[in-house]
Formats: C-alpha cells, structure tokens, sequence
C-alpha cells in the first residue's frame, strides 16, 4: 500500500503525471489495464546473427519466424490436417502474394478452397494473438479489413447456431465481393507480424552478400527490433561518415567478392571514377593476381574481369596508404607493425620485415611514392574526394546509417540475456583487459559503455570538430585494432596475404576470449559484471562460425553461452554444414533453431519442406514466463506503483482532479 508520505515526495511528477490521467476514474482504468498486461505471456523474441547481405535467407527466416509459425500451424490443427496441407498452409502464410498468384495462374482456386483457407488462416491468427491484449492487436490490424478481421478473430470455438451462421455469413461475403485475395494477404501478414514481438540482430548484417541494402529496408519498416553492432557494420558506418579509409575497405572488399550490387544499385554510389583512374594507372597491367572472387562462374563479372581486377588492385592501394596515415596519426593505437609501404624497396620489388626480406608477389607499384609512400597521388586524392562525396550524399545509404545509429548499440542487456557481436576483451587469466578509449584506459562493461560513445560521437558530434574526428578515426581502429571489442585478433593480415607468399605471415592470433569464453567461470564473470545473474542468464553472440561438419557446437560454457553464427553467408556453408542458427525465447523457454540452406522462394511455393532442427535449452517448468517477468514488466510495474501514487494523491487532495 502506497503512503501518504511516499506521495508526497513525489508531488512534482505527480502533477506531471496528472496531466495525462486527469481523474480518479482515468488513473484506475490504465492501473487495471496495465495489470492486466503484466499477468499476460511474454512476447516471443527472435534473435538472427551475421546476416552478411543475405537478404533472401534472411527475409524467409523473418517470414517463417524460425519456424514457430509452423508450429502454430501444428498446434491450430494437429493431426486434422495433412502434411502436405500443412506445407502448402504454410508457404501461403509466407508469401502469401505470390502464392495466390501462382495458385490462380495453375487454376487451383475454388469457392471451396477461398472459404476452408479464409477459415484455417483466422484459426491460425488466434493462434499467433492469444498472448496480446486486444488493444495492442487493434493497432496492428490492416485499417481496411480491421472490423472484420477482429470480428473474426474472436469468435468463440464453439457457438450457437445463429452466431456461427453470422460468422460464416462474413467469410461467404469476403468471397462473393470479390475479396478474399486481399483479405487473404492481409491476414498473412498479420500473421507473420503478430508471431514476433521482437527481433533482435546481434551483428554483421553488411559484407559479401549482395542485399545489405534489402536487409536495412526491411528492417526499417519493422514492428520492433534492435542491433548490435558487428565488425562489417561498423565498417559500412564508418564509411558512411566519412573515413576515408573505411571507404576504401568497403570497395576493396566489395570488388574483391564481387559484391558492387550493394554499392552502385543499392546505394548508387558512382563506381566510375574508380573504374577511370584503374585503367589509367594500371592500363598495361594484367593484375592477375587481383581478380575477383569466382568470376570464371560468373558470366556478367568474366565480361569484366579485367578491369574488375585493375579496380581492386587500385583501391587496395589506396587502401594501404589511407590506413598507414591513421595509424601514423595515433601512435597510441600500437598498430606500427600494421605499416608496410615504407618497408618496400619498389626497385627490387621486395619488402623487409623483422629483418627478412621477402618477394613482393606483385612488383608493379606505379602509384607508390618512396619517398612519401603513403601519400595519394593526385588521382588518388581527387578519387577519394569523388567517393567521399558519394558516401554522404547517398540518401538511401545515410537512411540506413542513421537507423543503425537508432536502433543500435554496441551491447544489449534485455530479459536476462547479454547480447553483442563478437567479444569482451580478456586477459591470458580471465581478467577483464584495459583498452585504451579516448584517452581513458577501460575494461569490462565501462569498456563497451564508451566505445559505443565514441562510435555515436563520430556521427552526431560537431562536424569538424576535434572530438568528432578522433571518433571518426577510432572506427578504424574499431574495424582491425587489436583490442577492438568487435576484431580481437592481434591483427588483420590484409597487406601479407596480398602481396607475400609466406603463410605463416598470414596467421591472425584471436584474443583470450574466444577461448576463456567457452569456460563456465569467465561466463560468470562476464555476466556479473553486466549486472546479471548467471544461474538464469544468457550470452548471446555470434561473429565467429560455428563449424557444426567439425562437430563444434553453438553452446558453450554448459550453455552459458550461444553462438549463432552457424553460417548465413554462403561462402560460410562449405565449413559450417549449415545455413545459419537462429534462438526463440518465448513465455516457454528457449530454442536454438539449425537452419538448412535456403533455395529459393519457389521451393518454398511449391510446398517443399523447409527443414529446422530445433535444440531445447531451457524450459520455465514452474510457471510460463509472463510480461511480470521481463524487463518491459518491470517498467510496467513501476508505472503501477506511480499510479497508485496518484490516487492516493487525489483521495487525499494533495492534487484536484479536473474534469
């Protein structure tokens, strides 16, 4: 029971909160509507990890939910369906457009079928709403059908003949109008929104898969969703801010996988003066060595393997020099031994490190300066200046910067669970590892704190001003320093596997994480200091594959730990075995899904059974896990207790009520 005194304290913000719930009356009505929520199950939350640009696989996931919609299905319909109707149920609710499409094309529709399917879709619309209020399912109905829609959705399983004959009456009224395809999508999609209450990306959605720009339009019109940032996102938000360096690292890698779609159709960024300057300078030069990524299987990039491979040897020059004058700039990095172009004698066409001296596997460096080797030359530096133009001025591509900067963070403690992409930086025994950050030398969770305000800092500081632009350098740093909570390796060998043959040069050692962090005791530790409980608790992340064809598995540290990264991209699939994993956590528990590559949405519209292999890692035997228990319930009940505050504020005329 809430005191007198304890309103009284509170009288300031009472009065504000007044200004929203008026009267007596007001004030009850959200207490019993907010109760009511809190003894609601939780909302089922979807968590996806290293996309890599492949918006394909990654819209199909997003449709199917990781397969809960299918076992919706099952649970709607149990053994009263077939398979086969299951499949064909399923691959409706998915692409629902398409499938009509196809389905009228082969003359499949009947009367019959409008109406059996008008039916089991609502069924399975209950299905996917019976955790919701009302309320909330009101505000995601489609505007157009809402009145029926709802209607429907609610109608008892078992009804006197009079209500039913009504109920039937609408669903042979939707057909007869001519409708029900446009009822039928609405449904649909309903459907897929209502089985996701929120998405959770932990990483890496941009890199070799050519739909980066698909994925970032599809999320931007998401219900409810949040990233953490991964390594390859940080690069793509780098550039997009303007470092130059990242830049360069963007197209470098982008034309070495043979990934411009991205760039020039998906952000149309003009590749032309790229193009201009390779032919100029490279013109004579076969670059065999810089040809791309499988372009003897690919008949569009064999037309242009030639200058493909002239355009990647340019800007990974380019590349070198921009990084090299970076890391000049900040000694306090220590990635001195990331600096080769000085190391080059460019008339034997070697290179001497550690005091040995190796041969350069391509000698023919004309844009290399000796005496100021990394200084871009002038076609360089005006290159730069285009490409720095077309990274800001690129709508779509500051579109989508700014809803990463929105919806992002380089870390996420939600309902138990500690989310980020690759690391917490570690020492050899256990401890948490000092990184320096803006001047300050950091660890653990402050770590992570003020590297994700050095990261806001490089967009939202003052253009030009001193703290904006080390924060724009640091994303560099972010991207391949050492003690990067996003990189963790002891470097990144780009310069060695170019340009020498020796492969033991090519080793990148990983930090002590990736191996401490499969032990129970530094999971706690982690999980500790992130203010969690590591009895109930959850780190997620992915950023390293997990080779499931070596018999590795996604939980680690006695399940304290998972990683999803079972291998979304493609050129992943050949060592995982697998196309990716995906985790449930629903009001039941948790479930780590195994994904079967993805073909094609035509499979998928055939019926063809989609594969998902489902690992139960913990179930809430006691009880379901209600709203009560999550985070959002206990702001929830924080609003409560403000409430009842207010009322006793009324009773007692600390504030007056108005009409």
């Amino acid at each position: 029971m809430v005191s007198y005194e304890e309103t009284k304290d509170d009288e300031r913000y009472l009065k504000l909160l007044a200004e929203k719930f008026p009267t007596i009356t007001s004030a009850a009505t959200e207490i019993i509507n907010l109760e009511a929520i809190l003894n609601l199950p939780k909302g089922t939350e979807h968590f996806l990890s290293d996309l890599h640009g492949e918006a394909k696989a990654f819209d199909h996931v997003l449709k199917n939910a990781s397969g809960v919609i299918r076992k919706k299905v099952d649970e709607a319909f149990g053994k009263s369906m077939s398979e086969e109707k299951k499949r064909q149920l399923c691959s409706l609710i998915y692409y629902p457009e398409e499938k009509l499409l196809k389905m009228h094309s082969e003359g499949e529709i009947s009367q019959k079928w409008y109406i059996d399917t008008l039916h089991h879709i609502i069924e399975v619309s209950r299905a996917v709403s019976s955790k919701y209020s009302r309320s909330k399912i009101r505000k995601q109905l489609p505007k157009e059908f809402a009145y029926v829609i709802e209607e429907l959705m609610h109608q008892p399983r078992f009804e006197e003949e009079d209500k039913q004959a009504y109920y039937n009456a609408i669903v042979e009224t939707i057909v007869k109008t001519e409708r029900a395809d446009q009822f039928i999508v609405a449904v649909c999609l309903l459907i897929q929104r209502l089985t996701i209450d929120t998405l959770h990306i932990v990483g890496d959605i941009f890199d070799r898969g050519s739909g980066a720009h698909e994925i970032m339009d599809r999320l931007r019109h998401y219900h409810d969703f949040d990233i953490q940032w991964g390594n390859h996102d940080i690069e793509w938000m780098g550039a997009a801010a303007g470092n130059p360096a990242l830049i360069a690292s963007v197209l470098r890698i982008s034309i070495r996988y043979a990934n411009v779609e991205t760039l020039e159709e998906g952000y149309s960024i003009n590749l032309l003066p790229l193009a201009t300057l390779a032919m100029d300078v490279y013109g004579d030069d076969p670059c065999d060595m810089w040809q791309t990524k499988d372009f003897e299987n690919n008949p569009r990039l064999k037309r242009s393997a030639q200058l493909m491979a002239k355009m990647h040897k340019c800007i990974s020059i380019m590349e070198f020099k921009l990084q090299g004058q970076l890391i000049m700039r900040h000694p306090e990095w220590k990635m001195d031994d990331r600096l080769f172009l000085h190391l080059i004698d460019k008339e034997k066409g070697t290179i001497t490190i550690n005091g040995k001296v190796y041969d350069l596997l391509d000698k023919n460096l004309p844009s290399l300066d000796p005496n100021d080797p990394y200084k871009l030359c002038p076609g360089e530096e005006q290159l730069m200046q285009q490409l720095l133009h077309s990274f800001k001025k690129s709508e779509k591509l500051q579109k989508h910067l700014r809803a990463l900067y929105q919806h992002g963070s380089l870390f996420l403690v939600r309902n138990n669970c500690l989310l980020y992409h690759a690391a917490i930086p570690l020492n050899e025994d256990g401890t948490f590892a000092e990184v320096l950050v803006d001047g300050k030398m950091v660890k653990g969770k402050e770590l992570m704190e003020r590297v994700d305000r050095v990261v806001r800092n490089a967009y939202f500081a003052p253009q030009g001003s001193k703290t904006q632009q080390d924060a724009l350098d640091y994303m560099l740093y972010l991207w391949q320093g050492p003690g990067s909570p996003l990189f963790n390796k002891d470097k990144m060998s780009t310069f060695e596997r170019y340009f020498i043959a020796e492969e033991k040069l090519y080793k990148e050692k990983k930090g002590a994480y990736f191996v401490l962090a499969n032990q129970k005791e530094t999971c706690k530790r982690i999980l500790e200091e992130f203010g969690l409980n590591p009895e109930r608790s959850y780190i997620i992340n992915g950023h390293v594959p997990v080779r499931t064809l070596k018999g590795e598995s996604p939980l680690r540290a006695g399940g304290m730990r998972l990683v999803i990264d079972g291998g979304f991209s493609k050129p992943y699939q050949a060592t995982t075995g697998i196309a990716g994993y995906t985790l449930i956590y629903n009001s039941h528990g948790l479930e780590l899904i195994q994904h079967t590559a993805f073909e094609s949405k035509e499979k998928v519209l055939e019926g063809e059974k989609n594969f998902h292999r489902k690992v139960q890692l913990a179930t809430f035997d006691d009880h379901r896990m209600m709203v009560r228990d999550t985070d959002r319930g206990h702001e929830l009940e924080e609003q409560v207790e403000n409430l009842q505050k207010l009322l006793v504020a009324y009773s007692t005329g600390l504030i007056k009520e108005r009409n």
